[in-house]
């Protein structure tokens, strides 16, 4: 059942049989079904999910109720709204399915009762938030400097999976594009 989260945990740093029985006890798993919230906008974000089976994004609505993607998540990836997960404030975003899920949760206490009894534990987790935040600004920076093909061209080379699986709109919105930009974009390069 955790196979592919000790697989990616394991990519990392090695963790024993007895530290993975250690880190199994404190998770629990969680189905969603198609566009069903993990979390909603207001809410206190209490997990870290890691994505078993799926896809999910992380996205806010702004006044004009248009979505903004800020994440997807696919398999063997996590996602949360990690300021209110470490803060305890109300959530900004929301967290759906965009396909049936089977999740991996572990609650804020969790996590700190397992940093203390698995300490490299702490230092994976260290280093997916470290990896997360480098990701965000290559993000940022590719959304402030690259051309609308290059930032198409550099999401679909980085990311393949992402656009077999996730409705073109979804796609536009994570790179700031309307859907009809980004057919424009694919009809050139499909013309190339």
């Amino acid at each position: 059942m955790y196979d592919l989260f000790f697989q990616k945990l394991n990519e990392k740093i090695s963790f024993t049989a007895e530290e993975q029985a250690i880190i199994s006890s404190y998770l629990t798993t969680k189905k969603l079904r198609k566009k069903q919230y993990l979390l909603q906008e207001g809410d206190v974000c209490k997990t870290i999910a890691f994505v078993q089976k799926g896809a999910l994004r992380a996205y806010s609505v702004n006044e004009k109720g248009v979505e903004n993607v800020l994440q997807f998540a696919l398999e063997g990836w996590i996602i949360s709204d990690l300021y209110s997960f470490m803060t305890g404030e109300p959530a900004t975003y929301y967290i759906d399915a965009i396909e049936d899920c089977e999740l991996l949760l572990i609650t804020k206490a969790a996590q700190e009762e397992v940093f203390a009894k698995v300490p490299k534990y702490e230092t994976y987790s260290r280093m997916q938030i470290t990896g997360a935040y480098l990701a965000m600004q290559k993000r940022i920076t590719s959304l402030l400097s690259l051309s609308l093909n290059e930032r198409y061209l550099n999401f679909i080379n980085i990311y393949p999976n992402i656009v077999q699986r996730v409705p073109q709109h979804m796609v536009a919105s994570y790179l700031g594009l309307t859907p009809e930009t980004v057919s424009r974009i694919r009809k050139r390069l499909s013309a190339k």
